[in-house]
């Protein structure tokens, strides 16, 4: 029962906060200056024009009832038409997830796979020299820019090393598995890269934590070596504070996202919104923040349920 009053409480969390998220967006993106109709008209538009397009799109009503009825049709995955176009934003975005959806899964696998083994190595052996160059090397994946990695990576492996793509995402998509699979490692690479830097230092320190607590002193004393008393005792104790920050994480992980689908050319959500920001396509901005908003919530709701069943202290909160 504790388990269920726990998930219904995050339930709720979730679902009023993409309330309150999306309702945010939706009058922040109607106080920018000009109006819907008025970007799809251009400027030359007559105002009588402009007054017809306006009723027709109900921007002559109020902002709340304008936002209940967007709302209405986004929970029935409706969320408009782009007004440069005319294409439908759901589709649009569903078709644009199939590059970003597998780029961020892919470099959060292996940001995972990778910097919880480094990270524990890493406390595990923080008074020897190679503990401390581990650790360095993580605080140095932290202090580059995402956009500066990937150009360097972009340059030693694509340029220098014409092993991989630079660039560019094949126009079938995945229809052509090995190319579109080539035209990934380096995003993914790059994106792991920054992800994998912050894993690995929230694990290191969760770890050290670990090694002074009480019960493992005890089955260090029972004859185990560090390493066993670890992985036997201390490993999901240890993993609590990070997949707590893995969830976090996700926020900064579409953002970086954006950036990297840029530099390496792929025409994924992030090279869309900024796209339509430029272009001033709205409806499809805010179709496009709703989207990833909700993902990035959906995220921390299961990550919050996965804690709640690895810690009975989180149930209490």
């Amino acid at each position: 029962m504790n388990i269920l009053l726990f998930s219904a409480r995050r339930l709720s969390l979730f679902i009023s906060s993409l309330v309150v998220s999306s309702g945010i967006v939706f009058a922040l993106l109607r106080l920018l200056p000009g109006d819907l109709a008025q970007a799809k008209l251009g400027i030359q538009a007559t105002p009588e024009s402009l007054a017809i397009l306006r009723h027709e799109m109900g921007l002559d009503r109020s902002l709340l009832s304008q936002y209940l009825d967007w709302l209405i049709h986004a929970l029935h995955g409706d969320l408009g038409v782009s007004i440069l176009s005319g294409a439908d934003i759901t589709a649009e975005i569903a078709q644009k997830a199939t590059v970003t959806i597998p780029l961020v899964i892919m470099a959060s696998i292996i940001a995972v796979l990778i910097s919880i083994p480094l990270g524990m190595y890493a406390a595990l052996r923080y008074r020897n020299f190679d503990g401390v160059a581990t650790s360095g090397i993580s605080q140095l994946g932290i202090a580059v820019p995402i956009f500066w990695s990937g150009i360097l990576i972009a340059t030693v492996f694509a340029v220098l090393w014409p092993l991989l793509p630079a660039g560019g995402f094949p126009e079938i998509g995945w229809s052509e598995p090995g190319n579109a699979f080539k035209s990934m490692i380096l995003p993914v690479f790059t994106l792991a890269l920054g992800q994998g830097a912050v894993l690995m230092r929230f694990a290191r320190s969760a770890t050290i934590d670990t090694l002074q607590q009480d019960y493992f002193r005890t089955a260090r004393a029972t004859g185990l070596s560090r390493f066993q008393a670890l992985r036997i005792h201390g490993v999901r104790n240890a993993m609590i504070p990070v997949i707590s920050v893995l969830g976090m994480q996700m926020a900064t992980l579409i953002v970086e996202a954006i950036i990297v689908e840029n530099v390496f050319a792929l025409p994924g959500i992030g090279q869309m919104l900024l796209q339509d920001v430029n272009n001033r396509d709205l409806l499809k901005v805010q179709g496009i923040i709703a989207v990833t908003t909700s993902i990035v919530f959906l995220v921390s709701f299961i990550v919050d349920l996965v804690l709640g069943l690895l810690d009975p202290r989180v149930r209490q909160k």
